[in-house]
């Protein structure tokens, strides 16, 4: 692990004692600059969980990834500064409604402090910071998310302005191992996934979001929206590189 250079990717300049507060600090930033994005899904580019090719793709490529691939490259950075990482399984809901897939299809990480701490840096649109692995109600960056425990599973869910709690994804605490992971990325996404057909690239900013979806720029900011449909193709590898810090041609061709 090239530490500094993970670092100025990030362009982060804070503490690194394996703290509350250097997770926090870490969680954010990573969230602000390093996208999620499936440009390579739509390019036909297989997703390769070693963690050289994840180093040189997100850190030494500037670009983004998927949440095998953000959550993993994450959980390398917070073992390299001493902190206590467990990789789980989660089952991301397509619709709001509780997860019924088999299998999983997402990543996430439990860091171990003082007490156990929920940690997704590869979801896209969720929670800002770390939420104590404790069933309850946690607000982060002003919106509220609920974490319940199922037996066996616990779930996340986000809590919206109208009271709906649509949920997010469900995941075990039993630990898994990273090859558990690798072998589940050789066919991931699945066929007929939303990945698969429409490009997606969104990142946290510092006052809300911004996202690329399709023909699309959102932008949000103090709970304002604003959408504007995109013209040719070449405005969409500009926006990549304005809005992402993506190098031009991330949108090439298998």
């Amino acid at each position: 692990m090239e530490l500094g250079h993970y670092l100025q990717r990030m362009g982060y300049r804070g503490p690194l004692q394996p703290t509350l507060e250097t997770l926090r600090r870490l969680h954010i930033r990573h969230l602000e600059m390093l996208p999620f994005e499936n440009l390579d899904v739509l390019g036909g580019r297989p997703m390769v969980l070693e963690e050289e090719a994840l180093f040189d793709k997100l850190v030494r490529g500037n670009r983004g990834g998927l949440g095998f691939e953000l959550n993993g490259l994450f959980a390398v950075l917070l073992r390299t500064l001493g902190f206590q990482v467990t990789y789980l399984a989660a089952r991301v809901s397509a619709s709001g409604e509780w997860p019924t897939a088999p299998g999983f299809d997402h990543l996430v990480l439990e860091v171990a402090l003082e007490e156990k701490w929920l940690v997704d840096v590869g979801f896209g649109e969720a929670f800002d910071e770390p939420l104590p692995l404790v069933p309850g109600r946690w607000p982060t960056a002003g919106r509220m998310f609920v974490l319940e425990s199922r037996g066996d599973e616990w779930s996340l869910a986000r809590e919206e302005l109208d009271g709906t709690r649509p949920w997010l994804y469900a995941f075990s605490r039993e630990p898994r191992r990273w090859e558990d992971f690798v072998a589940r990325g050789q066919d991931y996404p699945p066929p007929g996934s939303p990945l698969r057909r429409e490009l997606l690239c969104t990142r946290k900013t510092p006052r809300g979001r911004v996202t690329l979806r399709g023909e699309r720029l959102i932008l949000s900011e103090g709970g304002h929206r604003v959408e504007r449909v995109l013209g040719a193709a070449e405005e969409r590898e500009q926006l990549l590189l304005s809005h992402f810090g993506l190098p031009l041609g991330s949108l090439g061709s298998r």
